[in-house]
C-alpha cells in the first residue's frame, strides 16, 4: 500500500523529531562505582537501579568451592555508557548484557562491565555473571570482631552478610539504599538443606543433589539475602495469627538450649504485628546452624539466621528488624540505630509485655549502669563511624533515645509513632532526620532538645 505525500512527510517528521530528541539527549557516561556512602565508599553503584536478583549458587562443602550465575534485572537512571557490580576475590567466566556477551574489567571489588550498544535513561537490562572460587569471609573490628559472610560450618555453610559481605557471594549493588525482589536457587549434596529468604517454591533431589529455589517477593536489601546450607530439621506451620513459618534447626543443637525458637518465633511474629504494624512479608521463621565462633545473629529477611541457639531476648531483638532495617531499611549506614535502637528497645517492650521489668526500669538500668566518664557516651549515636558502627552505644543509647521520647510525647503518640513510620517507609529507605520529622508531626512538639543531646552529641545527657 503507497503512502499519500502527507503521510510521507509526517514520517520524516516523526523521524526528524526522533533523532533531534536522540541528539539532544545527554552523551552516555560510565556509571559510578559507589553510591557515596562515607563509611563504605564503594559499596552500591550508580547509573542504574537494581530491580531483581535471579541466584542460582552451587556449594561443595568438601572443597568450599561456589560456583554460581546472577543474573540482574535493573533499570537505567541515565544513559549508561558502562557500569559497576560489587563482586569480592572470585572468578568471573562470562558477563552479559540482554543476552550478548560483554567486555569487563575488574579493579580490586568493582567490576566494570561495558555492554555493546549504549543504555538509554530508563531502560531495563539485564546483566548476567556466570562465576566461581572459594568465598572467604570477611573480617576486622566492624562486626564485633568476628568473621562474617560467607561462612564454613561443620557440615555446611552459614551466610551472614551485614553490612558489607553480600558480594563476598555474588556480583550486585550492595547496599542497602538499592534494594530489589530474589529468586535464590541453590544446588547442595543431597543429604543437605539450602534454606533462603522468602517462601519456599520448590525443593528436588536429583543425581546425588538436592535443588531449592526460594522467591522473595518483597524488596530486599543485598546484606539480607541468605544461602545457607546445612543438615536442618525444618518445621512449618502458622503462627496463632497465621502468618506461614518455617524454622530450620541443625539437629547439632537439638539439646543445647531450652529455648523454643518456633515457638518464640510464632509469639513474638505475632505480637510484633499489633505494636509496629503489619508483618511486611510473605513467612517468618528462623535458621539456627551450628555456627558459635560467629558470635552473632542476623536479622535475615523473612528468616533470622541465628549462630548456634540463642535467647528468646535475641529472637525477639531480631524479629523486631523485620520492621526496623528489613522492610524500612538505611538509606547511609550512619543511621544504623534506626536499625539496632529499634530492635533493642524491642526487647525492653518484650519483656514489659511479659510483665518481667518495664521499659522505663530497662532504660534506668542501662543508663545507670554508665558511669559519666565511660568511652559508651563518646560514641555520636547518629554518626558512630564505620569501625563502631556496631557498637554497645548504637544499640543502648538508641534505645535509651526512643524511651526518653515515649516518656517526652506520651504512649498514645509513641504507639502510634511506630506503625506510622513502618507504614510510610514499608520496603523502603529513610534517615535519621525523616525519623525526627515524623516524631514532631505526629506529637505536635519541637524536639530538636530531646534527639540532640541523645543522637547528635557526645557525653552523658542529664536526665
Amino acid at each position: 500500500m503507497a503512502l499519500s505525500r502527507s503521510a510521507r512527510l509526517g514520517t520524516l517528521a516523526t523521524a526528524a523529531a526522533s533523532f533531534l530528541l536522540i541528539a539532544a539527549s545527554p552523551a552516555p557516561t560510565a556509571g559510578a562505582p559507589g553510591i557515596g556512602d562515607a563509611y563504605f565508599p564503594g559499596l552500591g553503584n550508580g547509573g542504574y537501579d537494581a530491580r531483581h536478583y535471579d541466584l542460582d549458587v552451587a556449594y561443595a562443602p568438601g572443597t568450599g568451592r561456589l560456583d554460581g550465575r546472577t543474573t540482574l534485572t535493573a533499570r537505567a537512571t541515565q544513559n549508561l555508557a558502562s557500569f559497576d557490580l560489587d563482586l569480592q576475590r572470585l572468578e568471573i567466566t562470562r558477563v552479559e548484557v540482554d543476552g550478548r556477551r560483554a567486555r569487563f574489567t575488574r579493579d580490586g571489588d568493582e567490576v566494570t562491565v561495558t555492554p555493546r550498544h549504549t543504555l538509554r535513561k530508563g531502560r531495563r537490562f539485564t546483566v548476567s555473571v556466570t562465576y566461581g572460587g572459594i568465598p572467604e569471609p570477611l573480617g576486622g573490628p566492624i562486626v564485633f570482631g568476628s568473621g562474617y559472610g560467607w561462612m564454613k560450618t561443620p557440615d555446611g555453610v552459614f551466610v551472614a552478610c551485614e553490612p558489607n559481605a553480600a558480594s563476598t557471594w555474588f556480583p550486585s549493588s550492595d547496599h542497602p539504599s538499592d534494594k530489589a525482589t530474589y529468586d535464590i536457587r541453590i544446588k547442595a549434596p543431597k543429604r543437605l538443606t539450602g534454606v533462603s529468604n522468602g517462601r519456599l517454591v520448590s525443593t528436588r533431589d536429583r543425581g546425588g543433589s538436592t535443588y531449592t529455589h526460594w522467591r522473595e517477593s518483597r524488596p530486599m536489601a543485598t546484606y539480607l539475602a541468605t544461602a545457607t546450607i546445612g543438615r536442618f530439621d525444618v518445621r512449618t506451620g502458622r503462627t496463632p495469627g497465621g502468618i506461614p513459618i518455617y524454622v530450620a534447626v541443625d539437629p547439632a543443637l537439638k539439646n543445647g538450649n531450652n529455648v523454643d525458637v518456633y515457638a518464640v518465633t510464632a509469639a513474638a511474629t505475632d505480637y510484633w504485628s499489633e505494636v509496629f504494624g503489619p508483618y511486611p512479608f510473605e513467612e517468618t521463621g528462623a535458621i539456627v546452624d551450628d555456627m558459635p565462633e560467629a558470635g552473632f545473629s542476623l536479622e535475615v529477611q523473612s528468616k533470622p539466621a541465628y549462630s548456634a541457639v540463642r535467647s528468646e531476648s535475641t529472637i525477639v531483638h531480631e524479629l523486631a528488624h523485620q520492621w526496623f532495617g528489613d522492610s524500612v531499611s538505611v538509606a547511609r549506614w550512619k543511621d544504623i540505630w534506626l536499625n539496632e535502637g529499634f530492635a533493642t528497645y524491642a526487647q525492653w517492650l518484650w519483656a514489659e509485655h511479659q510483665g518481667t521489668r518495664s521499659a522505663h526500669d530497662s532504660f534506668r538500668a542501662a543508663y545507670d549502669a554508665r558511669p559519666a566518664d565511660s568511652a559508651f557516651w563518646q560514641i555520636k549515636v547518629a554518626d558512630p563511624q564505620r569501625d563502631t558502627m556496631f557498637a554497645s552505644a548504637v544499640y543502648q543509647r538508641g534505645a535509651m533515645t526512643l524511651q526518653m521520647l515515649r516518656e517526652r510525647i506520651g504512649d498514645r503518640a509513641f504507639f502510634a509513632l511506630l506503625p506510622t513510620w513502618t507504614r510510610l517507609h514499608r520496603y523502603g529507605n529513610a534517615e535519621t532526620a525523616d525519623f525526627v520529622r515524623l516524631a514532631e508531626r505526629i506529637s505536635g512538639q519541637k524536639l530538636d532538645d530531646l534527639f540532640g543531646p541523645w543522637l547528635y552529641t557526645t557525653g552523658r545527657p542529664i536526665i
